[in-house]
């Protein structure tokens, strides 16, 4: 007697806990608004794109837990972004592949663009706030000391944002005469220092202020104004002109 195939089950096959996640997210996102979201969901919005199936909690849950802050995620390197794991409900591997990472990069270059657009709007000057919210997104996160300036016309309005030098998690090295050189190059009239301290406490050192007087001698020297040093750390930016340093 032959075998008979085993009988079907009536029974409904159960739906994975994130069944309509998805859908449901994005509806509380149309009818609450986005700001009632907590950040990992945010994320999750953002990787329904990249990931376009299955539960993306666990990985938006573990950006956040590996980088601290929504911000902090959004300012990790390509190459950061795809070492965080996750697993799913069933046990499953999932992480950050490429395409993620890429997305994830890209909207921060995004964000850092529309900052740098609101600084720019009105003289570097007369929109204090809008510049300091522009530096602090392009270097609160940074992981390694980095050195640019901020190259400014007769009308303080900005030429260039140039990085002069990237260094270590501690210092990046710094040349005046190639400061005031670059702004002869571009004709600028003035300029404003910006450097992070990746230990993201902004309290000017004594090397940054020595450094900060060279720059402001040789700048002199050829007309060249310096407004203003600031320095970039996770707890907020250090004037060196409100610090009555310079």
């Amino acid at each position: 007697m032959l075998d008979q195939p085993p009988e079907k089950s009536s029974e409904p096959k159960a739906k994975p806990h994130h069944a309509g996640h998805r859908e449901r997210l994005r509806e509380r996102a149309r009818t609450a608004g986005l700001h009632h979201l907590p950040d990992y969901e945010l994320l999750e919005l953002f990787l329904f794109r990249s990931q376009p199936q299955g539960d993306v909690k666990p990985v938006a849950k573990a950006l956040l837990t590996r980088f601290g802050s929504l911000a902090a995620v959004l300012a990790a390197s390509v190459e950061d972004l795809m070492t965080v794991k996750a697993e799913d409900s069933r046990g499953r591997a999932k992480g950050v592949g490429a395409e993620t990472a890429l997305d994830l990069a890209a909207l921060h270059e995004v964000s850092r663009r529309v900052a740098k657009e609101e600084a720019n709007r009105r003289t570097v000057i007369s929109s204090w706030t809008a510049l300091l919210a522009y530096v602090r997104l392009s270097l609160q996160h940074e992981p390694r000391e980095q050195f640019r300036v901020l190259y400014l016309d007769k009308k303080n309005q900005l030429i260039l944002d140039e990085i002069q030098n990237r260094g270590t998690v501690d210092h990046a090295p710094v040349y005046p005469r190639e400061v005031v050189r670059r702004a002869l190059e571009l004709s600028a009239s003035a300029m404003i220092i910006v450097h992070n301290h990746p230990s993201g406490d902004p309290t000017p050192s004594r090397a940054d202020i020595d450094m900060t007087k060279q720059v402001i001698e040789a700048a002199r020297a050829l007309s060249v104004t310096v407004h203003d040093h600031l320095i970039v750390g996770r707890e907020g930016v250090a004037s060196f002109k409100q610090l009555g340093l310079m």
